[in-house]
C-alpha cells in the first residue's frame, strides 16, 4: 500500500504522544495529501463531517519484531495479554486506527488536505487511507470493555514551576493547554520503577519539557529547552 498523505505533527516523536486519540483537545496537526492524491476532488464533500477515521503505518517502531504478547500500559506495564486484545503498535502489520476531529478541509494552491484536532499521531506518520466517521454506525454505546479498558482513566494534575511561566513558549496559553493536557496522561513508562526525583523529557511542539512526578501524583515541569 502506498500512502496517500504525511502528518505535520505538534508532538514530535513517540514518547509523549497520547496513547489514544480523544485524550489531548489542544493537539493539532496538519495532514498533506502527496501526489498524485492531493486533487481537489479527493476532499469534496469531507468538510461536512466533524470526525474522520485515519488508518496510518506505526513508522516510528524501533524495530520489527513483533510478539503474540505484549504489557499494555493500562494494566501497569506488567501483565501480559494477547496482541490483538490491544492497540499496542507492535502488531503483525503495523496499522494504526484513530478517529479524530476534522477541524477544516484544505484545497488552497499551496497544499491540498486536512486539519484535525484531538489526536494521537506523531510527526511523520504516513496516512494510507482517510474515511469519515459516520456516527449512526461507528458509535455503539452499549458496547462493553475490561474494567481496566472502560473509562479514560485518571488524570494527573500538572504545573510549571513558577519562573517559566513569565518566559517563552510556556507564556502561551494555547501551548501550555497542550502540555499540560499530554502530561496529564502520564507519558512514562508503566512497566519501569519510578522515582520522585526522577527526571524526564519530552518533546512537544519543538520544545524539549522537563518533568517529574511526586510521590502524589502531581507532575512538575521544571525546564524547558529549545
Amino acid at each position: 500500500m502506498e500512502p496517500i498523505g504525511i502528518v505535520h505533527s505538534c508532538f514530535d516523536e513517540r514518547f509523549g504522544t497520547p496513547r489514544q486519540p480523544g485524550l489531548v483537545p489542544a493537539a493539532t496537526a496538519a495532514l498533506e495529501l502527496l501526489p498524485p492524491f492531493d486533487a481537489a476532488d479527493m476532499l469534496r464533500g469531507l468538510e461536512a463531517f466533524s470526525h474522520v477515521w485515519i488508518i496510518y503505518r506505526f513508522h516510528a517502531n524501533q524495530h520489527d519484531r513483533w510478539s503474540p504478547t505484549v504489557r499494555p500500559p493500562r494494566l501497569g506495564g506488567n501483565t501480559r495479554t494477547g496482541v490483538l486484545a490491544t492497540r499496542s503498535p507492535f502488531r503483525p502489520n503495523p496499522v494504526g486506527l484513530s478517529v479524530v476531529e476534522l477541524e477544516a478541509v484544505i484545497t488552497g494552491p499551496d497544499w491540498r488536505g486536512l486539519k484535525l484536532r484531538n489526536h494521537d499521531l506523531v510527526n511523520g506518520t504516513p496516512v494510507l487511507d482517510v474515511k469519515p466517521y459516520l456516527p449512526y454506525s461507528d458509535c455503539v454505546p452499549e458496547a462493553v470493555a475490561p474494567e481496566a479498558f472502560a473509562t479514560g482513566g485518571g488524570r494527573l494534575e500538572v504545573a510549571f514551576v513558577a519562573h517559566l511561566l513569565d518566559t517563552p513558549p510556556a507564556n502561551d496559553a494555547g501551548w501550555r493547554q497542550l502540555v499540560e493536557q499530554s502530561l496529564a496522561s502520564d507519558p512514562r513508562p508503566a512497566y519501569r520503577g519510578h522515582g520522585q526525583t526522577r527526571e524526564y523529557g519530552v518533546s512537544i511542539g519543538g520544545y524539549n519539557v522537563r518533568f517529574r512526578v511526586g510521590e502524589d501524583r502531581r507532575v512538575q515541569v521544571v525546564a524547558i529547552e529549545q
